[in-house]
């Protein structure tokens, strides 16, 4: 059973989706994955946006560990009302709204959203059988609704291609763990491109994560 592995909420089992409509992130690569995260200092106090969210596992643990606000965007209606469920465990033990969600497919939750709406830290994990031109099109759309300093995690197939980053994204890591690939990007800074002024998030020092 997955369960929130650190912050306010730390230990706490989590609901699961029922069916293998969802492919769950496993604790093995969350626990990496948010190793590496505190690590860039990007979680506390972070707007936090989790897309194809499954039971919301990734977004609830960035709410325990201290986001401002987390979405949760989930368009299947199982998995959405899971979402909830995992949302309320949240926010009751944090007391207040941090996480909320919304269902809906990830592409109109995207064209509806007001040019304000900005996330720091935004987490895509698609299902395996989305085409790469479609992810390549969400990326497209979230690039309008980054923070200069935002952090997008991609989790995809350790057989899937590197994601067809737009020119307004920048990876600047990559790390497998099994049959799971993380993608990391940042927003592409053109004047970066001759000059030390304005570095890339600094990878976090060992590679054990």
């Amino acid at each position: 059973m997955s369960r929130i592995i650190a912050g306010a909420a730390g230990g706490t089992p989590l609901s699961a989706v029922p069916g293998s409509l969802t492919r769950p992130t496993t604790d093995r690569v969350k626990e990496a994955l948010f190793s590496r995260l505190d690590a860039f200092d990007v979680i506390a106090g972070a707007r936090v946006l989790d897309l194809y969210a499954g039971s919301g596992s990734l977004g609830v643990e960035s709410g325990s560990r201290g986001a401002q606000t987390v979405d949760l965007v989930e368009f299947d209606a199982k998995a959405s009302a899971v979402c909830q469920r995992n949302a309320d465990l949240i926010n009751g033990v944090v007391g207040r709204k941090v996480v909320t969600v919304h269902r809906s497919k990830v592409e109109p939750f995207l064209d509806r959203a007001a040019l304000t709406d900005v996330w720091d830290l935004v987490f895509l994990d698609p299902p395996y059988p989305l085409e790469e031109a479609a992810l390549a099109a969400v990326l497209n759309k979230l690039t309008a609704h980054l923070a200069p300093a935002a952090v997008v995690v991609v989790e995809r197939s350790s057989r899937s291609p590197e994601p067809q980053w737009p020119g307004s994204l920048a990876r600047f890591a990559e790390k497998k763990y099994g049959e799971t690939r993380l993608w990391f990007a940042e927003p592409f800074v053109p004047d970066a491109i001759d000059g030390d002024d304005v570095p890339a998030v600094a990878e976090p020092d060992g590679s054990g994560y």
